[in-house]
């Protein structure tokens, strides 16, 4: 569904934020990239909807390369939920959910407010299957909970029900219980529709629960990748406290990914 084709990225000041990232993710799975600070997990994601060009390499979307040409319409299939929410807090959460179809209907329109009844009642249904009441619609987005800001992008992010979702730490900033509440709505939600969800996180315990797969990064590069079972706390070490390792081999393709930490 997903492809990192030899994917590299340098920063202008020579920084190599990506390296040489070669990864699939299939459709319907949901893959958490761990790693710490600066690791290149957000760069990755933003790869992925075009916001950070490659220097070098491509992402396919489904078979389709990203590139100026097909970007317009491949964001159409690629939504995003914030770590910091990015709602427009003065106005009300109707219209923040609303906002999802941005990438599907005309400037005139999105700025006119005009949207379809079927549209409108499609962010009720949404916001109730997150956990939002009608009472909620008029509200300003900036009074709410955090919490409750990220249902509502979570509400956000699947107007358009899309083929991928990339949640960028999306419970950073969330106490433990609302954490695992988000990320079971993230995951449930995705499921019902059979969608692909790349999630960066930091926290380990939630990345073995929610994940269907694991991938650690370390100075841009894969340095795991396997299943949460696979992800001990010997490699949780190794890829947190720095341990050297050299690039390592890929697993045959007709087995699970399963890429080792090496020891120094």
């Amino acid at each position: 569904m997903i492809h990192f084709d030899n994917l590299d990225k340098q920063w202008p000041d020579g920084t190599k934020a990506l390296s040489n990232i070669s990864l699939t993710v299939a459709r319907g799975q949901f893959c958490v990239i761990l790693g710490p600070s600066g690791a290149g997990k957000s760069t990755l994601l933003r790869a992925v909807n075009g916001l950070v060009p490659p220097t070098r390499g491509h992402v396919e979307i489904d078979g389709v390369v990203l590139s100026p040409s097909t970007q317009r319409h491949l964001r159409r299939r690629v939504a995003m939920i914030h770590q910091h929410f990015n709602l427009a807090s003065r106005l009300s959460v109707a219209a923040n959910v609303l906002s999802g179809l941005l990438p599907a209907v005309s400037t005139a329109r999105a700025l006119s407010g005009w949207f379809r009844a079927e549209h409108r009642r499609k962010a009720c249904a949404l916001l109730e299957q997150v956990g939002l009441s009608p009472t909620h619609l008029k509200r300003r987005a900036g009074d709410l909970s955090g919490g409750q800001q990220q249902r509502v992008g979570i509400a956000r992010a699947f107007m358009l029900d899309p083929e991928v979702v990339l949640a960028d730490e999306p419970v950073a900033s969330l106490d433990p219980k609302i954490s695992r509440d988000i990320l079971t709505l993230i995951r449930d939600a995705a499921r019902e529709r059979n969608t692909t969800v790349l999630c960066s996180l930091h926290q380990i315990e939630l990345a073995r629960e929610f994940g269907d797969r694991i991938v650690g990064m370390r100075d841009g590069r894969i340095v795991f990748d396997g299943t949460p079972e696979a992800f001990t706390d010997e490699r949780v070490r190794a890829l947190y406290h720095g341990a050297q390792w050299e690039e390592p081999p890929r697993a045959p393709s007709t087995a699970a990914p399963a890429f080792e930490l090496a020891h120094a």
